[in-house]
């Protein structure tokens, strides 16, 4: 029982707190996904895309499965994850496509000037980052699934990839947005674009380290989509292991918590 002149409501207190803060959030992740309802050519590269490297690499790449050094005997097995991160990609940079439209119209001048956190201005855009990403790797697990892809990791396996991909995303979205509040206009884009594929060619994306030589092998042994890749791949080889997991989730967390922090600095600069 609270004592004479306290109340007992800290905890709703808090919630009424941040109630402005997640309408803001919930306001601005539905304006952009009404501009993807509007507008769905938006949709068109992150869909196509990844379905064309499943395409093209299963048809390329089909003799290697009978390499003994590759994992599996369906190429699907290996570049499903690999197309699936591609997809995730091209969500992301749609967060800082969003932003770097919202700079040239003076849409983020007015929201700047507004009364809501600044955070809340990348957070924002995120959120619909994440929501974005469903779609590419949906596509992408049914391609496989059509194409004959083995999957004993099972749910957990599923579970991972969509985390995995997810992550990817929200790695790219930030990377993205820090990069045009520092820039300022809509020319990072480009910047952005060419970062998701000279991060994700040079990895395990097409063929494991075993069979990678030269420069080619030791780019993919110190680049961190790697391990993103071993992450989302693992439920298409065989069981989830922590061992194959927990090295994902690492950069993952470590690239979204930087690029955010990066992103929140040019912001503040930005105002």
């Amino acid at each position: 029982e609270a004592a004479p002149g306290m109340t007992a409501s800290a905890p709703s207190g808090r919630l009424h707190e941040y109630a402005p803060v997640l309408a803001t959030l919930r306001v601005m992740a539905h304006r952009n996904l009404t501009r993807l309802v509007r507008l769905p050519a938006i949709l068109v590269p992150m869909v196509v895309m990844p379905l064309f490297f499943v395409v093209a690499f299963t048809g390329s790449f089909d003799g290697i499965r009978n390499d003994p050094l590759y994992p599996t005997d369906k190429v699907i097995n290996w570049v499903a994850a690999f197309a699936m991160l591609q997809g995730a990609s091209f969500a992301g940079v749609g967060a800082a496509g969003a932003m770097a439209n919202d700079m040239d119209t003076g849409f983020l001048d007015r929201l700047l000037v507004s009364p809501i956190r600044r955070s809340t201005l990348i957070i924002g855009p995120l959120l619909y980052t994440a929501v974005r990403a469903f779609v590419p790797l949906t596509i992408v697990m049914i391609g496989a699934a059509v194409a004959g892809a083995d999957f004993p990791g099972g749910p957990a396996g599923v579970l991972v990839a969509y985390v995995g991909g997810v992550g990817g995303a929200l790695v790219f979205g930030t990377f993205g947005l820090a990069v045009v509040l520092r820039i300022g206009d809509i020319r990072a884009m480009t910047i952005v674009q060419m970062a998701g594929f000279l991060v994700l060619f040079p990895s395990i994306g097409q063929v494991p380290i075993s069979m990678l030589t030269g420069w080619m092998e030791s780019a993919a042994r110190v680049n961190p989509a790697t391990n993103v890749l071993r992450l989302v791949r693992q439920g298409f080889l065989g069981p989830v292991t922590w061992e194959q997991t927990w090295p994902g989730l690492l950069v993952l967390a470590v690239g979204i918590a930087g690029f955010f922090t990066w992103g929140r600095f040019e912001l503040a600069r930005r105002t």
